[in-house]
């Protein structure tokens, strides 16, 4: 493998994340792509991109938080297995960790459709 095919793909990973921490619009970099924390905004409000018609497999968003949700439920299992603690701790523990969790894997899983989406359509008009 090249050294630099390394570099360039650990740098798009970054650029993914960061996109969908902050919100980043594909085309111009500005912080428009979420209207709300978890909902793609039908446009760019600094550059007019369409976001809406990029935004595909939104079905897909219940599995992921099937799948979150999953894992969360393991998890609490296993903490009360291993440490038993009192039903208000593990409240205090898992509705804020529930919550976050899953708007972060949604804000990464439409981030990442929306960029991918994007790049198609580029590649197509090239």
């Amino acid at each position: 493998m090249p050294p630099g095919e390394n570099s360039e793909q650990t740098e798009g990973q970054s650029g993914i994340v960061r996109a969908a921490l902050s919100g980043l619009c594909p085309q111009c970099g500005a912080p428009t792509l979420f209207e709300a924390p978890a909902r793609i905004a039908l446009r760019c409000d600094a550059c007019g991109l369409d976001l809406g018609q990029l935004e595909r497999g939104g079905r897909f968003g219940g599995v992921l938080t099937a799948l979150v949700a999953i894992l969360l439920i393991l998890l609490s299992v296993g903490l009360d297995e291993v440490f038993s603690p009192p039903i208000w701790l593990q409240a205090a523990i898992f509705a804020p960790l529930t919550v976050f969790s899953v708007i972060g894997a949604l804000r990464m899983f439409k981030t990442v459709m929306v960029y991918a989406t994007y790049e198609a359509r580029i590649d197509e008009t090239e």
